[in-house]
This record gives structure tokens, sequence and C-alpha cells, in this order.
């Protein structure tokens, strides 16, 4: 999150989850941190709210009623009872606890935070906090002793890495909050827990998750579909790549049709597209609509990973950003090796 220097921490207490099947302990704390440093507090702030992007947004669910999802009743009864805040995170504890049983799973600090004046669109409202430390690292403390210095390693967390986190904005009660999530360890599929298992949320449908989505999808397509059902070279695909980048860019709202005329020009490409899109949406579990509004922070987060390079071999890699027809590729007979022709009318 950015824009966060006027949020102020209230409250927060730690409990330590472990992992039961390892015999690993749930130790409770029975008050809250006292943090009289103000130093400290900013940290945290930073160490809890840094890492999430508030246009990535989900909401909390449940298969039969959402009143019955455990963390969205514990956090409602904060946002209704702030007096309870000590007795609801100890339910989280458990809670999270009892979902702990994967054999990837790592026995860490689990954190539960009470903000309030966090930055939400125009507003400043408040937010309840759930983030899990399960990384360790070693640092090294310089420390004096007499005339003399020692050092000593002492392992710690490292407060520019979040491993896990949920904030739950006091917005939207009734379709399951606003909430955004942070998972940086166990991204395969190994240990989803903390999403599917202990938090039961869901993307949220909007421009953002559409625009991200979409890009994600046409970037697999050109890389990987694209190659396989066709006869394109590497050229063809980084033309394709950078022209489905300048469409978002330019315009205000997706249209299918009018993006597959633009950009892939082919019935048999289009064809190909449109039936990839429903495998896309099957395999990866999100919904893309054929007309929606671009959303320009999923279209500047994208671009990070659209790649416009042509690597050649180790020794040469060459970045291409548009006319298509100022390159040329070829085969030469007598060394036995492939080439590239490029056009061009002075260099920098």
């Amino acid at each position: 999150m950015t824009n966060i220097d006027s949020v102020v921490l209230e409250r927060a207490i730690v409990h330590k989850v472990g992992n039961p099947t390892r015999g690993e302990a749930l130790k409770l704390s029975a008050n809250p941190l006292t943090l009289n440093d103000e130093i400290v507090r900013g940290l945290l702030t930073r160490y809890f709210l840094g890492p999430f992007n508030e246009n990535e947004q989900f909401h909390f669910t449940h298969i039969s009623d959402l009143g019955m999802n455990e963390v969205y009743h514990y956090v409602s009864e904060m946002f209704d009872n702030p007096k309870n805040f000590t007795l609801q995170s100890i339910q989280l504890a458990q809670f999270l606890y009892s979902k702990s049983t994967h054999a990837k799973v790592k026995e860490g600090e689990l954190y539960v935070v009470q903000f309030s004046n966090v930055p939400f669109g125009t507003e400043y409202i408040e937010a309840i906090g759930i983030f899990k430390s399960e990384t360790k690292e070693t640092f090294l403390k310089v420390f004096p002793h007499g005339e003399s210095w020692e050092v000593i390693a002492e392992d710690g967390i490292d407060i520019n890495k979040l491993d896990k986190g949920c904030l739950v904005f006091k917005k939207n009660r009734e379709e399951g909050y606003v909430v955004c999530v942070a998972d940086n360890t166990n991204k395969q599929n190994d240990a989803h827990y903390w999403v599917n298992e202990f938090l039961q949320v869901t993307r949220s449908a909007n421009s953002y998750h559409y625009t991200d989505a979409a890009l994600g999808m046409c970037k697999l397509f050109i890389s990987n579909e694209l190659a396989e059902k066709f006869d394109v070279n590497k050229s063809d695909q980084i033309d394709m790549l950078n022209r489905s980048m300048e469409y978002f860019k330019t315009k205000d709202e997706f249209k299918l049709n009018e993006f597959a005329e633009e950009v892939l020009h082919h019935p048999e490409v289009i064809d190909s597209f449109t039936q990839y899109k429903q495998t896309y949406e099957v395999a990866r579990q999100v919904t893309i609509e054929d007309e929606f509004d671009i959303h320009l922070s999923a279209v500047k987060k994208q671009e990070r990973v659209f790649k416009s390079v042509l690597k050649l071999d180790k020794n040469f890699h060459v970045y291409i950003h548009g006319r298509k027809d100022l390159i040329e590729k070829g085969y030469d007979e007598m060394t036995g090796k492939h080439f590239y022709k490029l056009y061009f009318d002075q260099e920098s």
C-alpha cells in the first residue's frame, strides 16, 4: 500500500502458531503488545501494510452462509466490540492452528492488528490486519565490550518481507468486506491453506481483476499456445505481445471482438484464442468478461512481465518495441545458422 503515513496502529497481539501434525504447540498471548516506541509502531505499520496492492481485492465467502466463515465472524466481532479484541484474536489463532496440518506449513508468529485512519479511495476507515511471519533471517549484532567490540548472530524477522497477510477494510460488510491478501510463501501447489482453508476468500470481480486476468491470459496464449499451433517465430510473438499491451494502454474499454480484429488479425488465430479463453477460465477458476473498463494500475503491473526481448543464443539480446516490418529472419546455408536483418535510419 501507499500513502500509509496517516495510518494509526491502535493495538496488536502476537500468538505462536505451530503445525499440529509435527507436534508443534499453539502458544497464546494473554495481552496485546506494549507499543510505547513510535519508531517501532512505524516500522510495524510499514512491515504489515507495505506489501499489499489495494487494487487486488477479495471478499470472504462460504459455501452455505457467509456468517459461518470463521475469519469473517471473528473480524466482525472486533469491529463491533473492540474490547473483545484479545478474545477474538485467540479464536483466530485457534482456527489457524486447526488449518495448519499440511506438511509444508511452517511454525510462525500470528499478528492480529487493529488499524484506524487507513486510506481507502477518498476515505479513511478502520481495518483489521491478520499477518503471519514464518521465515527467520540471521542478523549480525555489533555491540561494545569493554574497550573493544563484539559481534554475535541472532535470528529475527526481516521487516521488508511479509510472509502472509490479510487486511480487512471495514467496508461492504454484507458482501464479505473488502479484503486484500498477501501470500509470499508456498506459492506452488503445496500449502494454499492461508487463502483457501483459513481465510476462505475469493477475488472480487472488478475492472482491475478483469484487466489483470485478461492480460495474463493474452501473455500465456501468445507465448505458449500460439507457438504450438501456428508457424510463428519469436519476433512474431514479441510483435503480438507489443500490440496486445498497446491495445490495453491506449483503450479505455476492452472489447473482445475489437481486440481480436486489431491484435490477432487472422480468423484461425482468433478461433484458437476464443477456445483458449474458455480453457483458461476453467483452469484458473476466473471469469473474464467480453467487455470491461480497462484498469491502468493492472496494465502497469502486467507491463513489467511482458518481455519484448529476442534472445539469440548467449551472444545477443534484441529489444523489439514495434515496426515488425523492419525485421527480417533468414537462414544462411554456408554457415548453417539463422540470422535476423534489422533495418534502421540511425544508431544512437
